[in-house]
């Protein structure tokens, strides 16, 4: 809450000073925040005396948490509130230009700072939200994509820039309300990051998460990429929301008077929040000054070290060069040894030489080999493909002659059908001959007298038998035809199959 305290160092005026400045300022962190309707009441506390040369009063931190729990609260339920109405108002898809989403995400960010634990580092200590943003990943799967595209951005070097850059994009998705609900239910995991009097771990966190539920009506729209999200001012305007409590008397007068108390409210928030922005910046200078002495300290240290090193170099000279002088003045006897083992050490070193170009030149063996077998592999997987692909083909071949074969056979079936047919058809036509036959004879036996009638009839029954033997003779070709066909058409797919 470095933008809602206030500064500790402040300069001590007259008492008449002291007494206007109080009646004309309103401290943030002294200050109630009331909601009349849509807007903000800020009410001062009984903590600030207005009588001459006060005493200095001693508050109960918990009170003044508290405090600070529900002026969050209430200012974030005038953001959310101011947001619905102003988007539906607008009536199209908000961007990060958009003043009163600027304000929420100021709003949402001073509540996840609220209460947090300071972490010591390198260059100081170190008050970041994107700690506990991290977590919601491990409690609801869908916030990993988030994450990840957070870590992913380019213009993103600080832990302050990513949690914003988190907070947009979980508004974008329209599920804010939901990772904030399962982050506040896990209060163990939080305490590691929140003391125990935060807003994110008592009840307030839960009513704001519940108000995050209206923003699912909002369309918003963030190009991350070229935003400056880490040196971004997270200062609350509460010009937005605030109003004059008598606005009866007096309306010019008492505008402009709101209008500058909004004016100097916004420039101590400005000013408190470069005057912590100072501080972190004089605690990361004290830290390099520090890490600067221990710097040269340790290159105090090497100089000396080089110098020894330089001392020991210049004996060892000295001592090689008394060796080689007293080498030269000794007898003939060390120079033949010496030349012996140089000798030897030659003779040791052309061994050596020609081991390692044996051993070269097995490798390039080994790699010629090696390069043969990749290239036999790959003909074969070749030569196992295209035969892949001829096995695919005949199998092509095989079903296309199990088709033509269930064909045939389906029309074989329908010849012998109709060779039934018709050979029913002939036996009948044969009874007819027969009949037909009988009643000529009788015919012939009851007109014996009329020989011309027989002659003709006698023409007429021999012309009707030899219709019925022509007949005849064309059902046993066509029985024969079929037969025929149906001996030949198993042997051909046999032969298509083969």
């Amino acid at each position: 809450m470095s933008a809602l305290t206030p500064p500790t160092d402040m300069p001590t005026p007259t008492t008449d000073k002291i007494t206007q400045a109080a009646m004309e300022t309103i401290y943030l962190c002294k200050f109630r925040v009331s909601m009349d309707g849509e807007w903000l009441c800020l009410r001062e506390l009984d903590d600030i005396s207005l009588t001459p040369d006060p005493e200095p009063t001693h508050e109960d931190p918990n009170y003044l948490m508290a405090n600070e729990r529900m002026n969050l609260m209430n200012m974030a339920k005038l953001s959310i509130k101011g947001l619905i109405e102003s988007a539906l108002n607008l009536g199209r898809t908000l961007d990060s230009d958009y003043a009163p989403l600027q304000q929420f995400f100021v709003v949402m960010e001073h509540c996840l700072k609220h209460g947090l634990k300071a972490k010591k580092t390198f260059l100081g200590q170190n008050k970041s939200f994107w700690g506990p943003l991290e977590l919601v990943e491990k409690l609801v799967p869908e916030a990993a994509e988030i994450t990840a595209s957070v870590k992913d951005l380019p213009g993103l070097k600080t832990p302050v820039g990513r949690g914003r850059a988190w907070l947009r994009l979980a508004l974008m998705q329209k599920k804010l309300s939901e990772y904030m609900k399962a982050l506040i239910n896990k209060k163990e995991l939080l305490s590691e990051f929140y003391e125990p009097n935060a807003l994110m771990m008592e009840e307030e966190g839960a009513i704001i998460a519940g108000l995050l539920v209206g923003l699912n009506v909002i369309d918003a729209n963030f190009c991350m990429k070229g935003e400056d999200l880490d040196s971004q001012v997270g200062v609350i305007d509460f010009s937005m929301y605030l109003k004059d409590g008598n606005s009866s008397k007096g309306t010019e007068g008492d505008g402009q008077i709101t209008a500058i108390l909004d004016q100097k409210n916004y420039v101590e928030e400005l000013n408190r929040h470069l005057n912590a922005t100072v501080n972190n910046l004089q605690a990361k200078v004290d830290a390099l000054e520090k890490s600067n002495t221990k710097l040269t300290e340790e290159l105090a240290v090497a100089n000396n070290r080089i110098i020894t090193l330089q001392e020991e170099m210049e004996r060892v000279k000295e001592e090689s060069s008394y060796i080689l002088e007293s080498n030269r003045k000794g007898p003939k006897q060390d120079r033949t040894a010496e030349g012996q083992a140089l000798s030897e050490a030659r003779k040791h070193l052309k061994e050596e030489t020609q081991l390692r170009l044996d051993v070269e030149k097995e490798l390039e063996m080994q790699i010629s080999m090696r390069q043969e077998m990749e290239l036999a592999m790959k003909m074969l997987e070749k030569d196992v493909c295209e035969k892949q692909d001829a096995l695919v083909s005949l199998r092509q071949q095989l079903d296309d002659l199990r088709a033509l074969k269930h064909e045939l056979a389906f029309k074989l079936q329908s010849s012998d059908l109709g060779v039934k047919q018709k050979s029913e058809l002939n036996s009948r036509l044969e009874e007819k001959t027969n009949q037909m036959a009988a009643t000529i004879k009788q015919l012939e036996q009851s007109s014996c007298g009329s020989h011309p009638d027989c002659a003709r009839l006698s023409e007429a029954a021999s012309l009707l038998s030899w219709t019925t033997g022509s007949s005849n003779r064309t059902l046993e070709t066509r029985s024969t035809v079929c037969s025929w066909k149906s001996r030949s058409s198993p042997g051909s797919g046999e032969e298509g199959a083969a």
